[in-house]
């Protein structure tokens, strides 16, 4: 099992989605300065992808400085300054056309899509890292 996200979506270059997925997990702390990251077969088993692009995507990791190459340990998230608020910004640029392009395709408001965001928020702040707590207020869900 990968120790980040990604979803791999028909049509996109799957070199530049896992490029993406890995930048994303870093700059969230999803991988952590020190991890381990897997090897080129174990990207390109998991993903069911070519060898050759799993290769491209560590190469192009390492000379962006995300990952370190350790001869006899492997290759390892890098020891990273924190991510300024607009690289993490930057990382939603993606998912906000998304939403917004499924939102308007739905005829929703901005109101509607806001109060989504607030109450899915609002659910999440009540979750720990590791442990779920019993939600207990339920928040009107405005899609219901």
């Amino acid at each position: 099992m990968l120790p980040f996200t990604v979803e791999l979506k028909v049509g996109a270059s799957v070199y530049e989605q896992l490029v993406y997925a890995v930048h994303k997990a870093v700059v969230s702390n999803q991988l952590a300065p020190g991890d381990r990251f897997p090897s080129i077969r174990t990207l390109s088993q998991e993903l069911r992808i070519n060898p050759n692009t799993a290769q491209k995507v560590v190469t192009r990791l390492v000379n962006q400085g995300l990952l370190a190459v350790q001869p006899g340990v492997g290759t390892l998230v890098a020891d990273l300054p924190e991510a300024s608020p607009k690289e993490r910004s930057d990382l939603l640029v993606r998912e906000v056309e998304q939403l917004v392009v499924e939102a308007r395709r739905l005829s929703l408001t901005l109101e509607q899509v806001v109060q989504a965001v607030n109450c899915h928020w609002s659910r999440l702040s009540e979750v720990r890292p590791t442990v779920k707590k019993e939600h207990e207020a339920d928040t009107e869900d405005p899609f219901e």
